[in-house]
């Protein structure tokens, strides 16, 4: 994770000139995060404005620093170099029997290499955070991003992947050639719905993991608070009215893991683009042939008993999950006022949320969450991939079903109330380290228990290794920093020069 135009302390950077052009296009001037939000010489903004400077200028700060470290991760070698007589027992002569013992029995590629703990973080850039279809080659700051979150969060070794492809066919194809040197697949910000059949496509084709953040990770963080939040407002999922904005890759199985859990389909809505979901909609004949995951959601909730738009849906409804758009007017206070008393509201659209929290509290909302993790309850796919991943790569597990992310879902709820329920913690932080190798323990548990785990071990032994493998990163980043191997952060001065 070291910067490789580091020399000797020295950081050269080669800044290329379209970069300088780029950041003198924004109109927000950088700044230090520390710093956000203390000029005092302007009228102070409203919130909602405040707000989308902060974003801006944590962009731009991005930016800034993307130039600075050139790349967010780098390999490492982890085995010992003395001299240059190790290299024939790293490579040849004496790697060659490695490769014959591998051979002759192939599940040995996961304990005579670094399989046992690599992914692959794959995408092909067609739906990227809000972006949307930006291409691969513009996803991979965000695909290096989660490399650096597998790391340090999961201690797994990642591979951003970005691929150029023409279909979902060609995506499957190129995804499976890659396969034999990786533990687990992770798909990332593909569009839908073509997501849906690409993770269904390879999980029938692989005998590793593969999961699909967008879907499976998004959808358990949302769960795990979800449980929670019924929990503090004293309702309980069989009997709450949930109303679901956004028909997408996250909210789609998010329904399909409250139906689940228990979730009555009478009494849950999903509203896209044209309104709520139901079976006499006039376009659901095309969502049988273009969009199965969603037709068949039509069938089995029926909007709820309800038609019509936003507004319909959410009368009277206790739970809105929203995951849409990237616009804080997508849910108006009318909207949350109109809701049942005491409403829970997720907005958790990104960069984004469909509405500003102390807006949705301000019209009468008990509990609220995000995406972001500069509010309280972020609902993000960060809290659950690192340890899903180190659960199923240390099981050897063969798949991830839904039994497995249900479980991740109530492990990461638990985490949080040990620590205490409050309006303002639903979920644990990334900084509450402690939850998350007990949620890969419980990963690891389930494999077992489902018969997918190649290797069987008792929780206490998956335990203890995620609690070794998640915590050695965090040692290893802060023992990179003391060397100074990793250059320090440069800061931001109020006129907007760097200072060391």
């Amino acid at each position: 994770m070291t910067n490789p135009s580091n020399v000797s302390g020295k950081v050269l950077i080669n800044r290329p000139p379209v970069l300088d052009a780029f950041m003198a296009e924004s109109s927000v001037a950088p700044v230090d995060s520390g710093r956000m939000g203390r000029r005092r010489s302007r009228p102070a903004p409203d919130a909602a404005q405040k707000r989308e400077e902060e974003t801006d200028a944590y962009g731009r700060r991005a930016v800034e620093l993307s130039a600075f470290y050139q790349g967010k991760i780098e390999t490492v070698p982890k085995v010992p170099v003395r001299s240059l007589d190790d290299f024939a027992l790293w490579y040849t002569p004496g790697v060659a029997e490695v490769s014959r013992a591998i051979r002759a029995h192939p599940d040995l590629s996961f304990s005579l290499t670094g399989r046992w703990n690599t992914v692959a973080i794959v995408t092909d850039g067609s739906r990227v955070l809000g972006l949307g279809d930006i291409g691969p080659r513009a996803a991979l700051p965000v695909m290096e991003g989660k490399a650096l979150l597998f790391k340090f969060l999961g201690g797994v070794d990642a591979i951003p992947i970005p691929i150029q492809v023409s279909s979902p066919d060609q995506f499957i194809a190129t995804v499976e050639a890659l396969a034999p040197a990786f533990g687990g697949i992770n798909l990332e910000d593909i569009a839908s719905p073509k997501c849906f059949g690409i993770l269904e496509g390879l999980s029938k084709r692989l005998s590793i993991p593969v999961w699909h953040d967008d879907q499976l990770g998004t959808a358990a963080a949302t769960v795990a608070g979800l449980l929670n939040a019924l929990e503090l407002t004293h309702r309980s999922v069989e009997e709450v009215r949930t109303v679901l904005l956004g028909a997408g890759a996250a909210n789609l199985v998010t329904a399909r893991l409250l139906l689940a859990l228990g979730h009555d389909p009478h009494r849950l809505t999903l509203v896209d683009q044209r309104g709520i979901l139901q079976a006499e909609r006039d376009d659901v004949d095309e969502l049988m042939v273009r969009n199965p995951w969603k037709y068949r959601l039509a069938l089995k909730t029926n909007g709820g008993g309800r038609s019509g738009d936003l507004a319909h849906a959410l009368d009277g409804a206790d739970v809105l999950l929203a995951a849409s758009t990237p616009d804080p007017d997508t849910v108006t206070p009318a909207y949350v006022r109109s809701m049942a008393p005491a409403p829970i509201v997720f907005a958790l659209a990104n960069p984004v949320p469909e509405i500003w929290p102390d807006v949705a509290r301000s019209a009468g909302a008990a509990i609220v969450a995000t995406g972001r993790s500069d509010f309280p309850n972020q609902v993000n796919n960060s809290l659950v991939f690192p340890a899903v991943f180190r659960g199923v790569l240390d099981a050897r597990a063969r798949s991830i079903p839904d039994e497995v992310v249900l479980v991740a879902a109530r492990e990461l709820a638990a985490g949080a109330k040990r620590r205490g329920l409050t309006p303002h913690h639903l979920l644990p932080t990334m900084e509450e380290s402690e939850v998350f190798p007990e949620v890969a323990a419980a990963v690891g548990d389930a494999a077992v228990r489902l018969g997918i785990a190649r290797t069987k071990l008792s929780h206490d032994e998956f335990l203890e290794r995620a609690r070794t493998l998640m915590g050695r990163s965090a040692k290893l980043v802060r023992a990179l920093a003391r060397a100074r191997l990793t250059p320090p952060m440069p800061r931001v001065g109020r006129r907007g020069g760097r200072r060391r």
